[in-house]
């Protein structure tokens, strides 16, 4: 009888997955898909633009319309995940996503290119929240969690760098319809595997949807994302901008509100009050908002003032890629179980910090080896340091029933701070670039470099005022403890 005893089954909710390392191949997958597609485009533009004959104004709406329905719906679709199956929504979000980028590859008119970035959008927010929720609700071992944590870290803080260096190469010997096509790959090995490895997921028991709270917090994120690409592109003082700002901020408020005493919350106050996890929601906000100035302004130095090529700059960013994936990883299995998320989040923001100061140093001539490769892989540490911590403390100690959500509002932080610094640094940049030609009216490539500069050490600042921000919000010692 004591063989029977020792060989009793482990209970399903408990027993490891034999497939879950091949699992985590495939949300990997997923997620590279969705992240390089933030920053795939951005090289590509000026061919896209050349070939469809639209705009310079219209430009930004490439990248625009992409982050408005992807970062307006991420709650929504979260809470869809908890209530209808991850595997549902995963395996809808990547068969949506890759049918949108088919049609954006074959775009043949600016309308056609901005509707098809808008679905991709959709379908990520649908896909990006159960990705992520579906690697908390796989791994269950703190061990193994700490390495598929790691990759998934690897992947979200290397993904954006890598999305340059996949644009330039795809534009300069392909064309720039490949940096949609190539979404085709990854969705369809992604799809594959989900089909076949998935098992059936739990669904939130006796669970509704809360239609007000849908409404206001989608409302209130496309205002207010709305509202900062709008003051990047025109001014502040628009109506369009400061109109579309308050909207946001009123509905987001009401939503607020609306938690506190709603039957079935949207994003239930459990989730976010808990401090670690509401200093990892924090901690992806302040870095995304930062982060935009190394991957645009150092972009536009790079083509503009030294005259690099699409390929040649997205090769210079493989620095940043290396080490924001290396450090990633050992985060999460070394430093997070042992010293928890404190001092990562501390040392990946002033890591970053030292690194945008680094890079207040280039000129008009700088040498890559001397001025750029340093502070890249500074940065990129930092960065990797910093994003593999968020997606493990976001989603640590919350149940099956809230996982799509806790995911989807790491997420929400990264898309809502890119949007932020997008409009705030790039005002910056203007003003600065202004205020330079006005006292040296022929230094029009000076003036460029003093805009970027400015933008870096406001970079610096913002990473400094994250590492104590968010320092003091999460607790001291390993997940799971205080």
């Amino acid at each position: 009888m004591a063989t029977h005893t020792a060989t009793r089954p482990v209970p399903a909710s408990t027993a490891a997955d034999p497939r879950r390392w091949l699992i985590l191949a495939v949300i990997a997958a997923a997620q590279l898909m969705v992240v390089l597609d933030l920053t795939v485009m951005n090289l590509a533009l000026p061919s896209a633009q050349h070939a469809l004959h639209f705009t310079a104004a219209d430009r930004q709406w490439v990248v625009t319309a992409y982050a408005l329905s992807f970062g307006s719906l991420l709650l929504f679709c979260g809470r869809l995940a908890d209530l209808m199956g991850r595997k549902a929504t995963f395996l809808t979000g990547l068969v949506g996503f890759a049918v949108a980028s088919a049609v954006g590859g074959a775009a043949d008119s600016f309308s056609t290119l901005v509707t098809a970035r808008a679905s991709q959008g959709v379908f990520a927010a649908l896909l990006a929240p159960s990705a992520l929720s579906l690697l908390a609700t796989t791994f269950k071992d703190p061990k193994e969690r700490a390495k598929a944590f790691g990759v998934y870290g690897m992947v979200a803080a290397a993904g954006g760098g890598l999305g340059l260096l996949l644009g330039g190469a795809l534009t300069t010997y392909l064309s720039w319809r490949w940096c949609m096509y190539i979404n085709l790959v990854f969705a369809a090995v992604a799809i594959v595997g989900g089909a076949l490895l998935l098992g059936r997921q739990e669904r939130t028991p006796g669970g509704r949807l809360d239609v007000p709270g849908v409404v206001a917090v989608s409302g209130g994120m496309f205002c207010l994302v709305y509202g900062f690409a709008n003051a990047a592109s025109h001014s502040w003082g628009t109506p369009s901008t400061w109109g579309f700002l308050l909207a946001g901020a009123a509905l987001l408020v009401a939503f607020a509100a609306r938690q506190a005493r709603a039957a079935h919350p949207l994003l239930p106050p459990r989730v976010v009050l808990d401090r670690n996890r509401a200093g990892a929601y924090l901690t992806v906000l302040t870095s995304g908002a930062a982060t935009f100035g190394v991957f645009l302004f150092l972009v536009y130095y790079m083509q503009e003032t030294l005259g690099y090529s699409a390929i040649r700059s997205g090769f210079a960013m493989l620095p940043m890629v290396v080490f924001s994936g290396a450090m990633a990883n050992v985060g999460n299995t070394k430093l997070l179980p042992r010293f928890g998320p404190k001092p990562i989040v501390i040392a990946g923001m002033l890591l970053n910090a030292a690194g945008m100061v680094w890079l207040t140093r280039i000129d008009a001539h700088s040498a890559y080896a001397s001025a750029l490769l340093g502070p890249l892989a500074v940065v990129g540490a930092g960065m990797g340091l910093v994003f593999g911590m968020v997606a493990a403390t976001g989603t640590f100690g919350v149940g099956p029933r809230d996982a799509g959500v806790a995911s989807a509002s790491i997420n929400t932080g990264q898309q809502l701070g890119g949007s932020i610094g997008t409009a705030l640094l790039n005002t910056i940049a203007a003003s600065a670039a202004t205020a330079y030609l006005t006292d040296h009216p022929q230094a029009a490539q000076l003036a460029a470099v003093h805009s970027y500069t400015t933008v870096f050490w406001w970079c610096a600042g913002l990473f400094a005022t994250g590492a104590l921000v968010c320092g003091a919000l999460l607790r001291r010692g390993p997940l799971g403890r205080g």
